[in-house]
């Protein structure tokens, strides 16, 4: 899979999104190492903090289909800028995949490439913790 027709899987997802609050639309689209594309797209909910990240949706779609290996990542928003994983996303994509290239886009849906553990520097997994 290309990097463009990923984005356009993220893009095609986006238009799903549910934001009512804050006009924000963010689609993602996952590709797990079994090749296989899993989308996702930011669900608000009026209590903020149960609204679901489009990237977090995409991994728990990717989960639930028993795929836990995963090599890039597209996100992109409706707004200006260019669009980053949140960082509760950086945490749960860099336990999973600690080598994820994510293509941060804008809107119109030029990319950058950047390595996860650039966007979260310092990213532990559970190998970290006691037990």
């Amino acid at each position: 899979m290309t990097d463009q027709e990923l984005i356009a899987h993220a893009a095609a997802m986006r238009s799903r999104a549910v934001a009512p609050y804050s006009h924000y639309q963010v689609g993602a689209a996952l590709l797990g190492s079994n090749g296989k594309v899993y989308g996702g797209c930011n669900i608000e909910a009026a209590a903020y903090s149960v609204t679901l990240c489009a990237e977090r949706a995409a991994l728990a779609c990717a989960v639930a289909d028993g795929c836990t290996s995963f090599t890039r990542l597209a996100v992109i928003a409706s707004g200006e800028g260019l669009c980053t994983p949140c960082g509760m996303c950086r945490q749960m994509l860099f336990e999973f995949a600690p080598e994820l290239t994510v293509l941060c886009c804008y809107a119109d849906q030029r990319s950058q490439a950047i390595p996860i553990a650039e966007l979260l520097p310092f990213g532990f997994g559970g190998d970290r913790l006691p037990g």
